[in-house]
């Protein structure tokens, strides 16, 4: 029975040794009706956008289903998400392309992040230097959403896993978030700031990071507020806010291990460092944890979704043409490479690898309970990359998915294949409408459109 109502957003407050945090709360029954179907205070439930992308592209032989509609047989590359349960969870789009003026990496990761084409800067080597024309998809809907009234701690978060292996190609490159041409929103990789930024850990103050390696947790802080809201709470939300709590402290415990295990000096929480260079991948101490950064960087970015502390995300798990070696599966050389030396047998090894990262991260979300559903239900999430197959740059038959139910706009579970050659801006326009924004058209120059792809919408 529910003793109490609650604010959606509400947040504990408390300080470790003078530095302030706040610790958010899941969701509660006390936040929301009888029906689980809106707030307390009769505002709806949250909207939510975000990017998962991954480079260098998929092998479409092991992508793209050979049956359309709701009974498709997944290839290998999409088998990890059927096998974490979320095939009724997302959609798979094929047959859209590129239509603007076309560069390998370049235009692909720019027209579908944007929906409009890039911006030349010059040449360079025996390629271009690029930028985006236009504000990133994310951007677009953080600033719609904070048009809307529905403004956050955090207008949006951008979080990535791999490192980052560097560019002399621009920003198109380098970032997933950008405001516009060479005004970058940069992915933070290193899961322990991440977890500073979201709890407002002060900076690393050496007396602070001193203190901190007595393990004091940032639950300590607010430890007799927790005691004093379970007493208020029915027995639902006492094990929901249990289960939340374990979870904070278990992402502690594990940042702790990993800066122990890198070498580094192992503070409590958000003290920890992970390393920023996992050495020579042919040393099995140097190569860098990219499923254990996964994690940590899911399970932060499920708290902020659940906590309501931001609404819209990008996750940077491999950036536009990254040379990241994926050693777990057998790989001596950089994704980016394996695509020009056309070893298409390991790169769809690393393709199902990475599918996995992201089934972990959809499956987390699909985990979070919220209200009468969970977060997954809420949200409209683009998984791609910037073409399609990479030993030959294509920029047509694009590998998009759309995760998530967009708050029952968004129909899941579905193939819907173009069969004209249509504009990945289709796309692109039913992803914000499944974000909440009831858009007409979507995109700019050669990518608007004002049609999105209607079998998918609800």
């Amino acid at each position: 029975m529910r003793n109490t109502t609650m604010k959606r957003r509400t947040i504990l407050h408390g300080a470790i040794h003078g530095a302030a945090i706040g610790v958010g709360l899941p969701s509660l029954e006390a936040m929301f009706n009888a029906n689980g179907t809106a707030h307390a205070d009769g505002t709806g439930l949250p909207n939510r956008f975000g990017i998962w992308f991954f480079g260098n592209g998929i092998r479409r032989q092991h992508w793209i289903p050979t049956e359309t509609g709701t009974a498709w047989t997944p290839g290998e590359e999409l088998q990890p998400l059927v096998d974490a349960g979320l095939k009724n969870d997302f959609s798979i789009i094929s047959g859209l392309e590129i239509k603007t003026k076309r560069h390998p990496h370049h235009s692909g990761m720019v027209g579908i992040t944007t929906g409009g084409p890039m911006q030349v800067i010059g040449p360079v080597r025996d390629t271009i230097q690029s930028t985006v024309a236009y504000p990133t998809l994310d951007v677009f809907v953080r600033k719609a959403y904070e048009a809307k009234g529905w403004k956050t701690p955090f207008g949006s978060l951008e979080v990535g896993v791999c490192r980052f292996t560097g560019t002399d190609e621009g920003t198109t490159f380098e970032h997933l978030s950008l405001n516009g041409p060479n005004n970058p929103n940069p992915s933070e990789r290193n899961p322990s700031k991440v977890f500073q930024r979201l709890f407002g850990m002060a900076p690393n103050d050496p007396r602070l990071g001193n203190r901190l390696k007595a393990r004091a947790s940032v639950l300590d802080a607010v430890a007799g507020q927790i005691r004093a809201l379970q007493a208020t709470v029915g027995a639902t939300d006492r094990g929901r806010l249990d289960g939340h709590m374990e979870s904070v402290r278990a992402l502690e415990t594990r940042l702790v291990a990993q800066a122990a295990t890198a070498g580094k000096t192992g503070v409590a929480g958000p003290g920890c460092v992970l390393p920023k260079d996992p050495g020579n991948p042919a040393n099995i101490m140097g190569r860098e944890p990219i499923a254990e950064k996964n994690k940590a960087i899911s399970d932060l970015t499920a708290i902020a979704l659940a906590c309501d502390l931001t609404r819209v995300f990008t996750v940077n798990f491999e950036t536009c043409g990254s040379s990241v070696n994926f050693w777990m599966i057998g790989a001596t050389e950089g994704m980016h490479t394996m695509n020009h030396n056309r070893k298409n047998d390991l790169v769809h090894s690393a393709v199902v690898f990475t599918m996995e990262q992201c089934a972990y991260f959809l499956k987390r979300l699909k985990d979070t309970p919220e209200a009468a559903g969970n977060l997954l239900d809420s949200a409209s999430i683009l998984v791609t990359s910037e073409h399609s197959e990479g030993d030959v740059h294509s920029q047509d038959d694009f590998p998009i998915l759309i995760a998530g139910k967009g708050g029952g706009r968004l129909k899941t579970g579905i193939h819907h294949r173009s069969r004209t050659k249509e504009n990945v801006s289709h796309a692109l326009l039913t992803l914000l409408r499944g974000a909440g924004l009831p858009l007409a058209e979507y995109g700019y120059e050669l990518g608007k459109v004002a049609v999105g792809v209607p079998p998918l919408e609800a």
